[in-house]
């Protein structure tokens, strides 16, 4: 607790310069963090108070039994607090407290791998809003027949990415196809890339050199600007091929602004995972996530169930979990890799 009343001091430090609202946009994102920060010192201030007091409460049981029901009660809901603050504690990576663009592709299943997508992405969309969290649909390309090739979506929140990265991997679905008049069962894949978006102070230099500038036309959802200009703008780095693309802003220039926003974020992510001191140190062509054994599987038929099979957490409440109810895996996950969870 001592290191985060040390960094609130620091956002106050800085909240207290003449030109502090110059930048609205960082004005705003220091000044919700301090309040997060705030809120979260008091909540410990609070649990502490409460433990006490419940302790109290458990000596006067013995003297007066008609208090047991209440104590209990209380504990229990002690229990839940306290998990929940163990979790944040947990939350110390370099990249945990920052905003995630959170990236959704179909794989093998056809149709169904398409369905399965748009599913996750509206799990991860309920959850993102259930916690308070900002939901930005940054990209959407639609199936042929139904469901979704790939979005990504910017979540935007305190510890986004720290709860989020439990995430990145491959999704299997298990069900009675609806796309297969025959009625058997499909298995269906969806990858989940997880990447932290930089802050404004963590610069990455990239040579104009290294770049392929692309517009085009945008499709999909995006309001009434989309489809009318090409707006959309796609974005090659060329020493490691990676692509990214943005098109649900209302200009070109906003596009790419976002769209450098997401490469330099994926680079910075690649470089901290192969361990790269520099950018330039990253040559050849990079792979997507890889297609191996998935981290979780949702079963809807012949039984119903969500297992993850990196921690064996498991819940059959499917329609639960599929309406966002994802914490029992983010904390699974957490608890079982701590601090050395991969970024």
């Amino acid at each position: 607790m001592a290191s985060l009343e040390r960094k609130r001091e620091e956002l106050i430090y800085k909240m207290q310069a003449q030109d502090f609202w110059n930048d609205p946009q960082k004005a705003k994102e220091v000044t919700q963090e301090e309040k997060f920060i705030e809120n979260t010192i008091a909540e410990y201030k609070s649990l502490v108070s409460r433990v006490a007091d419940t302790q109290e409460m458990m000596d006067l049981v013995e003297e007066d039994e008609s208090l047991e029901e209440e104590v209990l009660q209380e504990v229990r809901s002690l229990q839940k607090e306290v998990e929940a603050m163990h979790l944040r504690v947990l939350l110390s990576g370099k990249y945990d407290g920052n905003d995630v663009i959170l990236t959704l592709k179909s794989g093998v299943g056809g149709t169904d791998a398409m369905d399965w997508t748009s599913m996750l992405l509206r799990m991860y969309t309920r959850w993102a809003e259930k916690k308070g969290y900002q939901v930005e649909l940054m990209e959407l390309n639609e199936g042929d027949e139904a469901g979704i090739r790939d979005a990504s979506l910017k979540i935007a929140g305190p510890y986004a990415y720290g709860y989020l990265k439990a995430e990145k991997g491959i999704h299997r679905l298990v069900r009675i196809s609806p796309f297969n008049s025959s009625g058997k069962r499909q298995t269906s894949f969806a990858s989940v890339e997880v990447i932290p978006m930089l802050k404004d102070e963590e610069e990455v230099v990239i040579k104009d050199e290294d770049l392929k500038i692309d517009t085009y036309r945008s499709t999909g959802a995006g309001g009434q600007h989309v489809n009318t200009t090409d707006s959309a703008v796609r974005i090659t780095h060329l020493p490691t091929g990676i692509v990214v693309t943005c098109q649900n802003e209302r200009s070109q220039i906003q596009n790419r602004e976002t769209a450098m926003k997401v490469l330099k974020a994926k680079l910075v992510e690649i470089k901290e995972r192969l361990n790269k001191e520099k950018i330039e140190d990253i040559t050849g062509e990079m792979k997507d996530v890889g297609w191996g054994s998935q981290i979780r599987s949702y079963v809807f038929n012949p039984y119903n169930l969500v297992k993850d099979h990196r921690t064996l957490a498991e819940d059959a409440n499917v329609g639960s979990v599929m309406d966002g109810d994802l914490d029992l895996f983010i904390s699974a996950y957490l608890k079982t890799f701590g601090q050395g969870a991969k970024e």
